[in-house]
């Protein structure tokens, strides 16, 4: 619910008439997401959270989190599993995202938005076709918007992100983590703390030595510094073998995400934290620059 001012007719006066936001089931619309589930961090807290090491620190609304729990389990009552919900409809492999309740900037952002009561959703148990004989290993920064390999689409359920914040995914046919990116002496850490970067910004992120300041907004979740979830900082080499692991991504965020336009926090979770581990994909937070 919000208060809109509204002018009196005869004396100027301010009068003020309420504006309603029913609550429905399945995704929120971004007036749901403005009214009902207000961001619970800032901008620079999820950099932090980003750049900290434990990528568990991301959070949906506890609220939000129900919903999308009620939500999940009629889809895979209806279609069998999340997987052949998301391969038989919500990824349109290679087209533009029409299904999203909050589209992006980058597709149009106002256009005309799904009525989801009137959309029927077939059920359908066909696996991901064969890869094209010209696919590449992995995922790699060239690879068009356009490609049958790859699916952008705006996060049906976001984290607790700031409204203006587009939080986007990258769902993908080919693989992520792969063998000529992430040699062995990382793996394990990769498995555990996944990857991340920051594009559209010529400061550093925020240092992971500031992330105590930002841990009272996940106190909620009972989330301390005791409990988190990440490697210690290696060597100049492991770390450069960490960032060469994301180059493939890093690029792709710079093409589709122009630096002068758009400042982004990307990331890869690993296993532990993926809640639909049958295919790969990246998240990215972008964050409009004013002109």
């Amino acid at each position: 619910m919000t208060i809109e001012p509204t002018s009196g007719p005869q004396n100027n006066t301010t009068s003020h008439k309420i504006i309603q936001v029913p609550l429905r089931t399945g995704p929120p619309t971004r007036e749901e997401l403005i009214f009902h589930y207000p961001a619970k961090f800032t901008w620079n807290q999820l950099k932090t959270f980003v750049n900290s090491g434990d990528l568990g620190l991301l959070k949906r609304d506890r609220v939000l989190q129900k919903r999308y729990n009620a939500w999940s389990s009629g889809i895979i009552k209806e279609h069998g599993s999340m997987v052949n919900y998301l391969i038989n409809y919500r990824l349109q492999w290679g087209k533009p995202d029409t299904l999203s309740l909050s589209p992006s900037t980058l597709d149009g952002g106002a256009t005309t938005r799904p009525n989801e009561a009137s959309i029927t959703l077939p059920r359908s148990d066909q696996p991901l076709p064969p890869l094209p004989q010209d696919a590449p290993e992995y995922f790699k920064a060239d690879i068009p918007a356009g490609s049958e390999l790859i699916s952008i689409i705006q996060n049906d359920w976001p984290y607790s992100v700031p409204i203006e914040i587009e939080h986007t995914l990258i769902w993908t046919r080919v693989p992520i983590f792969h063998p000529a990116l992430i040699p062995a002496e990382i793996d394990a850490r990769i498995q555990q703390d996944g990857l991340c970067g920051f594009t559209g910004n010529d400061e550093p992120p925020p240092s992971p030595s500031t992330l105590p300041e930002c841990l009272p907004a996940l106190a909620e979740w009972g989330i301390t510094f005791d409990n988190l979830v990440r490697s210690p900082k290696g060597s100049i080499e492991v770390e450069e073998m960490v960032r060469n692991a994301g180059r493939e991504i890093e690029g792709f965020v710079r093409r589709r995400w122009v630096e002068s336009e758009w400042e982004t926090a990307w990331f890869v979770n690993p296993p532990r934290l993926q809640s639909v581990r049958g295919l790969a994909h990246i998240h990215v937070f972008a964050k409009k620059k004013h002109p």
